[in-house]
Order: C-alpha cells, then sequence, then structure tokens
C-alpha cells in the first residue's frame, strides 16, 4: 500500500538513509501551472534544521521533477520526482541494529517482513513525508484555480493551547513563528516549553488543525467513501499521529441535539434545481452525510511525542534481552511545527481527488 488516491494518486518511494525519496503523481489534470518554487517552499516547510527547536539535520530537499510537464505546465501524463539524501549520519543509529526501539516500528517491521534498516526507522521514517508535500504542493496548485484553501496550524503543544477557533485569527500570520501558531502570545509559550523538554532530552507532542475553504457542496461519497472518512485515514496515515475529530468532534458529546445541529439559511445563488444553502453554525464541521456542504471544513489531528528520546530507556534486544538504549543523532523534540505542512498536503490531495471524482458522476 504504497499509493494513497483513486483518480489523483501518489506512489512514493525511498528510506530515511536510502540515496533520495520520491515519488510518482498520476491523475494530475493537464493544463495546471506548475510553480516549482512553490513546491519547494512547501518542502523547506517541511524540511530539518529549520529552526532550534527541530532536529539539526541538515538537508536542502532539493525537489527534481522528472516527467509529466512541458513549458510550465502538467501534461497530464505521470509526473515523476525525487528529492535525494544529502546528509545521512547512519553511524548514529549502529547501536540500534540489535535492538528494538520503544514505541517505535522496529519490531512490527521486523516481525512482518523478518528484517528492518536500522537506520533512522527507513521505510517507516518521518522523512518520507517528502513525497507526500511535493505531492501536496501540486495538489494546492490545481486547488488554487478552483478557489479552494488548505490551511493548517500549531493550536496546541502539551498543555498550551489556543483558546479560540480559526475564525478569530489571521492564518496569514501562521509563518510568523517557528512553531507555526497563528496566536503570537501562545506561540512563544509552546515554543518555551518545546525548550524546556528539549533540553531534559525528551520530546512533546500536541495538535494541528486544518482548515478547508473554498470547498464545493457535494464532495464524498454516500457509504464508504465518505469524505471526513477519507480525511481521517490520510491523517493517521501520517507518522505520530493518535486521533482524528472534525467539527465539534469529541466535544460536541456533551451537547444536545438542539444546539448542535446546524440550522440552514436561505442564499440566493442557486446551482440547477438545488439552492446553494449555508448555516447558522459549523457544528459539522463542512461535511454532513459524508458528503462536503459548502461551508469550511474544520478538523483536528492529535500527535503523539516523538518516540526517540535522548536519554535512557530500558528496551530488549533482538534475543529478547533486557538493555539500555541511549539514543544518537539529531531528532525533533516536537514533530508539530514540521508537520504542519504535511497534514496540509494531506488535505489537499484527498479535497482534489474527490473534486476529480465527483466529476466523474455527472454530466
Amino acid at each position: 500500500m504504497n499509493t494513497f488516491g483513486q483518480i489523483f494518486r501518489l506512489t512514493t518511494f525511498g528510506e530515511s538513509h536510502g540515496e533520495a525519496i520520491g515519488g510518482v503523481v498520476d491523475g494530475m489534470p493537464a493544463g495546471i501551472l506548475i510553480d516549482v518554487e512553490f513546491i519547494q517552499q512547501e518542502l523547506n516547510r517541511r524540511r530539518p534544521g529549520q529552526s532550534h527547536i527541530t532536529t539539526s539535520r541538515q538537508e536542502q530537499d532539493k525537489v527534481e521533477l522528472l516527467s509529466g510537464v512541458f513549458e510550465g505546465k502538467s501534461t497530464g501524463c505521470p509526473i515523476g520526482f525525487i528529492v535525494k539524501n544529502t546528509n545521512q549520519h547512519s553511524d548514529d543509529y549502529e547501536n540500534m541494529r540489535n535492538l528494538f526501539r520503544p514505541s517505535h516500528a522496529d519490531y512490527t517491521y521486523a516481525y512482518k517482513y523478518g528484517s528492518r534498516d536500522h537506520r533512522g526507522g527507513g521505510r517507516s521514517s518521518a522523512r518520507i513525508t517528502i513525497s507526500r508535500c511535493v505531492a501536496g504542493a501540486m495538489a494546492k496548485l490545481a486547488l488554487r484555480q478552483l478557489g479552494i484553501r488548505v490551511t493548517a496550524y500549531t493550536s496546541q503543544v502539551g498543555n498550551i493551547a489556543i483558546e479560540n477557533d480559526y475564525t478569530h485569527y489571521d492564518l496569514n500570520q501562521i509563518e510568523s513563528n517557528i512553531v507555526r501558531c497563528p496566536d503570537i502570545n501562545k506561540a512563544n509559550e509552546m515554543i518555551h516549553l518545546i525548550e524546556e523538554v528539549k533540553a531534559a532530552g525528551d520530546t512533546i507532542g500536541g495538535v494541528i488543525t486544518g482548515v478547508i475553504q473554498g470547498c464545493p457542496a457535494g464532495l464524498g461519497e454516500p457509504e464508504f467513501g465518505k469524505l471526513h472518512a477519507q480525511l481521517g485515514a490520510a491523517m493517521l496515515s501520517i507518522n505520530a499521529v493518535k486521533g482524528f475529530e472534525y467539527g465539534a468532534g469529541f466535544a460536541g458529546v456533551t451537547m444536545r441535539g438542539s444546539e448542535q445541529n446546524d440550522i440552514f439559511l436561505p442564499r440566493s445563488q442557486s446551482e440547477g434545481s438545488i439552492p446553494l444553502l449555508a448555516t447558522a453554525t459549523n457544528h459539522s464541521g463542512g461535511i454532513q452525510g459524508g458528503i462536503s456542504n459548502g461551508q469550511d471544513i474544520c478538523f483536528r489531528v492529535a500527535f503523539k511525542p516523538v518516540a526517540t528520546l535522548l536519554r535512557e530507556q530500558q528496551t530488549v534486544d533482538v534475543a529478547g534481552n533486557k538493555t539500555i538504549l541511549k539514543a544518537h543523532g539529531r531528532h525533533d523534540p516536537c514533530v508539530l511545527p514540521r508537520a504542519v505542512p504535511v497534514v496540509e498536503a494531506m488535505a489537499a490531495m484527498v479535497i482534489l481527488d474527490y473534486y476529480l471524482l465527483q466529476k466523474t458522476t455527472k454530466i
């Protein structure tokens, strides 16, 4: 299962300490302006070494497009790309060759395949999300022509959370700080917490909020292809993700139906025989019955603390003997700042895929 999507599809390859990370995007509509600078900018938002609260690994993460683009536009043919690895320190992982790191994929990969790449986690490394960011950037370029905007931001780190929903903030301010939070005061608190955790050789998790604006009504399938189910599957496929909710989410269980129902409001526009409606509230998160209703789609993604700690942990070796692990190398104390563009990428791919799928259902 190295391919994601139905019409707009991404197939990825590569390992953390291999020659390169790469992929093939199939189903990209023809004639889309491929802004390579924009794609590179999205990779820069994900790349390591961008601040003192991220891993110090230094990678340029330079994307090379190999096919599917002619005179600056997509041809409709598969778009192949690679991003070469240039700064691997594989020796940092030599002491992990014969043991299983707690809460990593070491044991499960070994049990499934009979072997594993111990260098940075191999295929299970978060570095593989490079391919998602490239494909997500292409999806964003296509969605831009449709007036659809996909945005994500850090809304919580540990027990520090912003107090309001996205409508109370200027989302253009997300990139103004290294933690990617639109509330500058909370951002400073989050940064200070990450610094404390890093100094202790520990890690911390949090929540990323995603917002999709301008999404038309009608995207999603009524049974097993519900739009929120696919968004959830996309987010839960990201490294370190432990939870997904949309709209009122789990907080909605304390509300009465009379409080949570989104009352419809008339609008002057129409599309065929069906009027375009608004809602007084958006507890549904822009999705009803698994299908988008034209309102903003809002969701939240929970990330666990990074499993690699720069302190001693008890574990076992490949023979089942108890031992002590002390990790070396360069690791993130908190994955959230670099995961923001990954969340955006996955959301953009889902929305474009479902937009193209919807085009096949009506004449």
